[in-house]
C-alpha cells in the first residue's frame, strides 16, 4: 500500500476529492493539521460521496506527530519546485507522497528534508490543481506495480 500525506490542505472538495481516490485505490490517506476546514464540511463530502467509510483515513496534529506515528521510510515531497519528474523514479510499496497546502505547496524544510518531485508542465504554468496532481503521482506509483 501506499501512502498519501496532506500537510495542512485547505479546500475541502480537493481533499473529499482525494478522499475518493485513496479509496477507490487502496491507498492511506493522512491529513496533517491545522486543516483549513473541518471533517464535517459538506463540500467535503459531497466531493467524497460515499467513499468516506471505505477510505483509511488519519489525523495528525502535526508533521512531528505523523512521523512519530508511522513507520514510513520513503517520503516524496511533491512540489513544482521538485527536483526530479514523478515518472522518472522508481517506487516501492510503502512509499509517501507528501503534499502542501493549495495555495503555498510544501514549505521549505519539507522540501529540503525529503527527496522531491514534480510533474511536468508547460513553462507558464503556476501548478496544477491539488486533486489533479495526487491522482497523477499515486496512479504512476500504482502502475509501477501492476495495479496490485
Amino acid at each position: 500500500m501506499f501512502h498519501c500525506v496532506l500537510y495542512q490542505p485547505e479546500i475541502p472538495p480537493n481533499t473529499g476529492n482525494i478522499i475518493r481516490l485513496c479509496a477507490n485505490t487502496h491507498i492511506q490517506l493522512h491529513l496533517i493539521h491545522p486543516l483549513g476546514f473541518e471533517l464535517t464540511d459538506k463540500q467535503l463530502k459531497r466531493a467524497g460521496l460515499d467513499y468516506h467509510e471505505w477510505a483509511q483515513v488519519a489525523e495528525y496534529s502535526s508533521m512531528e506527530e505523523f512521523l512519530a506515528q508511522t513507520a514510513l521510510t520513503r517520503i516524496f515531497a511533491c512540489s513544482t519546485k521538485g527536483l526530479s519528474c514523478y515518472a522518472d523514479c522508481t517506487y516501492q510499496v510503502g512509499d509517501a507522497f507528501l503534499f502542501g497546502p493549495e495555495t503555498r505547496g510544501l514549505p521549505a524544510f519539507l522540501l529540503e528534508r525529503y527527496p522531491s518531485i514534480h510533474i511536468p508542465m508547460h513553462p507558464q504554468s503556476r501548478s496544477l490543481n491539488l486533486s489533479n496532481a495526487v491522482a497523477i503521482i499515486l496512479y504512476e506509483a500504482w502502475r509501477q506495480h501492476q495495479f496490485q
